[in-house]
């Protein structure tokens, strides 16, 4: 983060009169406006300059003409870049991104940036956020260089997927020091039964100016590293909630930064 962006979240964040804007350009309108414009052609002036100030290796990624920002900021990567690791035993990461663990405790609380969130109130079930009592809370912070593709991080089958409306804050770590930012966000939830690490929740985020989480089917078998969906333009995270004794991680709070496919158990 730089200068000059730190000191407009500051504003926004920690200023009455910030916190007042920051309810317009928060709410889901803004968001689609936002939106409207990434998706149009006169978007594509912005890209080259994007390119070379995050140093985005384009060699990795199948090029095309793109007819918007939202076009290219979605594009596909060679699948060579991102081998996904095929062991029985391997739980991978679902996206490129800085991944943080936390134990999730008998009280089914865990800590992300100083702020506690419930299981229950992330997954909107408390029925089913019992079942992660004791488990591990896998958050994937995905930055806006990274793949913004996202895939399935085992074998199994979706039991469901529900979409939870939100306001959108931004993910950055200031912003967690005054909301509960993965409570308020817009997220889509998929419970999954998986073939090697029991149930799992798959928790997509979205973020300022992230208008739409785009998943692919809500239903059915899934293949370990297959393509689940996609965000568009923006900052977004993805948890991951395991039940008890099934992953072997370690708790930190330090982020590690990992690849889509990568093995992380």
């Amino acid at each position: 983060m730089d200068y000059k962006e730190s000191k407009i979240l500051r504003f926004l964040y920690h200023t009455v009169p910030g916190r007042v804007l920051l309810k317009v350009v928060t709410s889901p309108i803004i968001s689609k406006i936002g939106g409207a414009y990434m998706n149009s052609k006169g978007s594509v002036r912005h890209i080259a300059k994007f390119i070379k100030k995050n140093n985005i290796n384009m060699d990795e990624y199948h090029t095309e003409d793109w007819e918007s920002f939202d076009h290219f900021f979605t594009r596909r990567i060679r699948s060579k870049y991102r081998p996904i690791d095929s062991a029985e035993d391997a739980f991978v990461s679902p996206c490129d991104g800085r991944l943080s663990v936390y134990d999730i405790n008998d009280d089914t609380t865990f800590e992300i940036k100083g702020s506690h969130y419930t299981v229950e109130s992330l997954l909107q079930d408390k029925k089913c956020a019992k079942e992660f009592g004791g488990g591990k809370a896998l958050v994937f912070r995905l930055c806006v260089d990274d793949y913004h593709r996202y895939g399935y991080p085992c074998d199994g089958r979706i039991l469901y997927l529900l979409n939870v409306k939100g306001r959108l804050h931004t993910v950055r770590p200031i912003a967690l020091e005054k909301y509960p930012v993965f409570i308020q966000n817009a997220r889509d939830i998929t419970l999954m039964q998986t073939k090697n690490f029991d149930t799992i929740a798959q928790v997509e985020v979205g973020a300022l100016m992230i208008g739409k989480i785009e998943n692919h089917k809500a239903g059915g078998p899934v293949d370990k590293g297959h393509e689940k969906g996609m965000f568009h333009y923006g900052g977004s995270t993805i948890v991951v909630l395991t039940k008890k004794g099934i992953l072997n991680i370690p708790e930190h709070d330090e982020e590690i930064k990992v690849k889509y496919g990568e093995r992380i158990n």
